[in-house]
């Protein structure tokens, strides 16, 4: 592991160890994971690119690691943008979403995106809507330390049906997040997602497009691996993978 004044290098001097913080695993059951975390006020992108290869992610102002005592389950993924070429299950995905348009801008936290998250999180995690306020969504998804954009996706009409908040790197985007309209699950949205954003990449000639962590035995993790070719960072390394 990386010594702490590499690490703090990179975070600079306004960031703040937050330790280690023991919780359970919120991938697989019945394990303890543990965090390195930093809350950082700011972060170039390069900055943050360099600590993704070291296996940090961020959430609002905060970055973090899994360092699991006897765990390594947690391999974080990135896709080899030119190499990819969709499946064909992925086209038929890209068939059924042809009239979706991507809007790309700067983070903007609005009634109708609010509104869009709570009803994707009841779908998707039933009973936890009350944790959905604005404020919440504004801290942990709408606040950045780090060069951030927002991917829009709208039907022919002009409603809004999936957001993702991406990391913009000097040789990479990396996805934080996505959330989708629940009405049209069976757009699958999620993977129309992935599959713009890789092309997104191709268009601003970035090789790299991050999607946190693969985690083996996750099934909610697992279906990252479906966008191959892909490097995971295995023992501090990139190594090369297929699904």
């Amino acid at each position: 592991m990386e010594d702490a004044g590499q690490i703090q290098g990179l975070l600079g001097p306004r960031s703040v160890s937050l330790g280690l913080a023991a919780h359970p695993c919120s991938y697989l059951d019945g394990r303890e994971a543990i965090d390195e975390g930093y809350l950082t006020l700011q972060l170039s992108p390069a900055r943050y690119q360099r600590l993704m290869d070291l296996g940090f992610r961020r959430s609002g102002h905060i970055v973090y690691r899994p360092v699991c005592q006897g765990c390594q389950a947690c391999q974080p993924l990135r896709v080899l943008v030119e190499e990819f070429k969709p499946s064909k299950s992925q086209r038929r995905v890209l068939k059924r979403n042809a009239d979706v348009v991507l809007e790309l801008g700067e983070p903007s936290l609005t009634p109708e995106k609010l509104s869009l998250y709570q009803r994707y999180l009841e779908f998707q995690h039933p009973g936890t809507r009350q944790d959905a306020g604005l404020e919440t969504l504004r801290d942990w998804l709408y606040s950045s330390c780090t060069a951030t954009l927002e991917a829009c996706y709208r039907d022919r009409s002009g409603r809004l049906v999936g957001v993702t908040i991406l990391d913009l790197c000097p040789r990479a985007l990396s996805s934080v997040y996505h959330f989708f309209e629940p009405q049209e699950a069976k757009r699958s949205l999620g993977v129309y997602s992935v599959l713009a954003e890789i092309e997104l990449c191709r268009a601003k000639g970035l090789p790299w497009y991050y999607l946190g962590f693969w985690v083996k035995g996750c099934p909610k993790m697992e279906y990252k691996s479906d966008y191959a070719p892909f490097e995971l960072m295995v023992g501090g390394r990139w190594v090369r993978g297929e699904n």
